[in-house]
């Protein structure tokens, strides 16, 4: 694309123009004729990368000239200052892709808990259908990795731009509050937007659980939206209303019992919970459906709930969407996965809950179907919010009979400080500290009798552990097999 085109109000008309072959915010990947993105970044501003940059071949610079106290231009490339660049990086890469997301129906997932199921399910559900988020981008089935649940704003542009030539008709899209934030999704048209929920996360980040709900809402202002799904049951569900556009239909789903007066909420009733999945009624603008699914717990009902209501936005009829539910919905990886023996006598389940609402969930989704004791192993990750830390250990200790307290991804913080914290205020008598996370988990697994039940929280899907800015290779799932095998537990 020709720079003119490109950046058709900020180039000047006397400024040479340019065949531009790529964008690229991350200077080592840059190559002959690409557009090299200089924003502002978390430690430093990217214009002090762009050498390196035009190393690689980049012809143009395009940078925020705010927060830089003085730089070199190199001579045979172009430099284009451009005020709040960050804001625009989406917009110009929509139209360097040709605006790829008016050509697709694009759902957009939002909230503290459920983004990952929501999305997958919605892949799983909807034909010639494309899903981004943390396990990754791409098909259900094969997926390729990412490195934020919402990738940067290039980066989306032209994942977007692969769907349209997959010939790809959805778009599930997991929107991080970071995403929102650092404007990763600007230049996206959404068709829908779905909350799962609201509750404690990222305060590190956002500083205040107002700025980071002000975070969430801001999705809202995203062009083309024309329904929104609400978890009517969140405290933030009202807010949420009243700020979706004026043109937007609402679809809400509650577990609790609404009046007739509002018939687009979608309730629930005769609802029964195993560890085998779930059973309830639906009901809908008068009409009745049984439901099963094998998906377990109150939070993954929720999920479910949230991805009919979108499948009913998207025009489809209640019997067909159950039908779908019972015939293609499967189970997610790391999310409430179970592994149990060939006789059943204790289960392991690994999921992704990090946060205080998602490890009381998941406890108390268990809690009532554990006929002898139940075991949590769990973390925090280091260099986050440090204030959910004894609010977990509080939580651990309140609805599981022994706890083992252990690393996450403690990066590059010290490992005990992370662990003092979680244990403050959880009682000593409960918990047992293991830093090692393998060895924490063979050691919950290899002390479990029958009737058991042992969940390992915190990385779900995760393959790796970050210890001191290095990323190891490891995943619950592999280590809790190998317990069970050393157990010489015969597996489902």
């Amino acid at each position: 694309m020709m720079l003119s085109t490109l950046l058709p109000d900020l180039t000047n008309k006397s400024m040479p123009d340019i065949d531009i072959k790529g964008l690229s915010l991350d200077s080592r990947k840059a190559a002959p004729g690409y557009a090299f993105i200089a924003i502002p970044g978390t430690k430093q501003h990217g214009i002090y990368y762009a050498k390196q940059a035009i190393d690689n071949g980049a012809s143009v610079v395009l940078y925020d000239p705010s927060n830089i106290e003085s730089f070199t231009e190199l001579t045979g490339v172009v430099y284009i200052a451009i005020d709040c660049l960050s804001d625009q990086v989406g917009a110009i890469a929509a139209r360097f892709y040709d605006f790829p997301s008016k050509k697709l129906s694009i759902i957009g997932i939002t909230g503290t808990n459920g983004k990952t199921t929501c999305s997958q399910l919605l892949a799983q559900l909807l034909p010639d259908s494309g899903v981004i988020g943390t396990l990754g981008w791409g098909e259900t089935y094969r997926l390729n990795t990412t490195e934020n649940t919402t990738p940067d704003a290039i980066s989306m542009q032209k994942i977007l731009r692969h769907f349209v030539g997959q010939n790809k008709k959805t778009v599930a899209m997991e929107v991080s509050s970071h995403g929102v934030e650092q404007g990763r999704i600007n230049g996206i048209e959404f068709e829908g937007i779905i909350y799962t929920n609201i509750t404690r996360d990222h305060l590190d980040y956002h500083g205040s659980m107002e700025a980071y709900v002000q975070a969430k809402l801001k999705l809202l202002t995203a062009p083309g939206i024309s329904f929104v799904v609400v978890n009517m049951d969140s405290p933030y569900a009202e807010e949420i209303v009243s700020t979706a556009p004026d043109k937007a239909k609402i679809f809400g789903f509650s577990r609790c019992h609404h009046s007739q007066q509002n018939p687009e909420i979608l309730t629930i009733s005769q609802v029964h919970y195993s560890l085998k999945g779930t059973e309830c009624k639906l009901h809908w603008k008068g009409h009745s459906f049984p439901l099963h699914t094998s998906m377990v717990g109150e939070f993954n009902l929720e999920n479910i709930l949230a991805v009919i209501c979108t499948l009913l936005a998207l025009g489809k009829n209640l019997s067909d969407i159950v039908e779908l539910i019972s015939n293609k919905a499967l189970a997610i990886n790391g999310r409430m996965e179970r592994l149990t023996d060939i006789h059943h006598s204790f289960q392991v389940f690994i999921d992704y809950a990090h946060t205080p609402d998602a490890l009381e969930r998941t406890l108390k989704s268990l809690k009532p179907h554990c006929e002898n004791k139940l075991s949590v192993v769990f973390g925090c990750g280091g260099e986050r919010d440090k204030g959910k830390r004894s609010l977990m250990g509080i939580i651990a200790a309140k609805w599981a009979d022994k706890v083992f307290i252990t690393n996450d991804n403690p990066r590059n913080e010290q490992p005990e400080i992370i662990i003092n914290d979680i244990l403050k205020e959880c009682p000593q008598q409960k918990a047992t500290v293991i830093e090692d996370r393998k060895a924490a988990i063979h050691q919950v697994i290899n002390a479990a009798n029958d009737s058991d039940i042992v969940l390992i929280a915190g990385k779900g899907h995760e393959n790796y552990q970050e210890i001191q800015g290095v990323k190891h290779p490891f995943n619950d799932r592999e280590v809790a097999i190998e317990a069970l095998k050393t157990k010489k537990v015969q597996l489902c």
